[in-house]
């Protein structure tokens, strides 16, 4: 097995060594493209997996052009572990005029052949069904490293589409949950009547766990509601976390956001921000 890490910062694969790593250049051109040069491989017949965190069309370009660089070395066994799936979010078309993104990005990828791809907690059951040779990771193993700095956390399922997911761990970690709602309105994004399907929680600590966290109004009016049910410290788990909209406002609700490493960010901090690795 050789292993390709297109994205420099990002290295999951611990059995990796350096003789058995590509090693390459990646740059742009002046025009906007993404090029790269890569190490000749002596052996064809061999598998390479490759990581990286595609979250820009360019991302995704320095990907094919390594496909391709890979296909004319006659590599034929190539598999991919991205554990983002771009436009994961956007698998309805909610409103006329709008694209099935997720399907977009499917279609490309699915073009490169590949032997396996291997995504982390999917948003919903669509890319998985999408991608060719597709295989969707569960975020067990992240929920049982946050469990171990939180616990005696109840788990909270945030919505409707974390429920399955949320009750899958609370099954494998022998632990209760508690379901919450929300309405959405989709033609403003607008988030409203946020709902705790409990009578009171006695002050026991509530861990939230979800695949995204991008700007948090979830789970800012989740919190709200969680303390209106006498909740004790709140903690937050996402696997994917984007936080466009920074930490703070979360921070004044939560004692500890959780994330991976699976979506680059600017910066973390990491006394609030607590970042396990992939």
């Amino acid at each position: 097995m050789k292993y390709l890490n297109l994205d420099a910062t990002f290295q999951p694969f611990a059995q990796a060594t350096p003789e058995t790593l590509i090693s390459f250049e990646a740059f742009t051109f002046s025009g906007g493209e993404p090029h790269i040069k890569m190490e000749p491989i002596p052996v064809a017949d061999v598998t390479v997996m490759i990581s990286h965190r595609v979250q820009s069309f360019n991302d995704l370009g320095l990907l094919l052009v390594a496909v391709d660089v890979l296909r004319r070395m006659n590599v034929r066994r190539i598999r991919l572990f991205l554990p983002y799936f771009p436009g994961a979010r956007q698998d309805r078309v909610m409103v006329a005029g709008e694209p099935l993104t997720v399907k977009v990005y499917a279609d490309i990828i699915n073009g490169l052949e590949l032997e396996q791809i291997t995504i982390l907690d999917a948003h919903s059951d669509v890319a998985p069904a999408l991608l060719e040779h597709g295989h969707a990771m569960s975020n067990l193993d992240f929920a049982q490293a946050v469990l171990k700095d939180v616990p005696n956390a109840l788990l909270i399922a945030p919505d409707a589409g974390a429920v399955k997911k949320v009750h899958f761990l609370a099954n494998k970690l022998h632990r209760s949950v508690v379901t919450c709602s929300k309405i959405r309105d989709v033609s403003t994004g607008h988030l409203s009547r946020f709902q705790v399907y409990a009578d009171d929680l006695q002050g026991q600590d509530c861990l939230i766990i979800d695949d995204i966290c991008d700007g948090g109004r979830t789970f800012l009016g989740l919190a709200k509601a969680l303390k209106e049910k006498n909740a004790g410290r709140l903690y937050l788990a996402v696997t994917h976390g984007i936080f466009s909209k920074g930490a703070e406002a979360l921070l004044a609700h939560f004692e500890i956001l959780f994330t991976t490493d699976s979506f680059r960010r600017q910066s973390d901090n990491s006394f609030t921000i607590k970042k396990i690795q992939l």
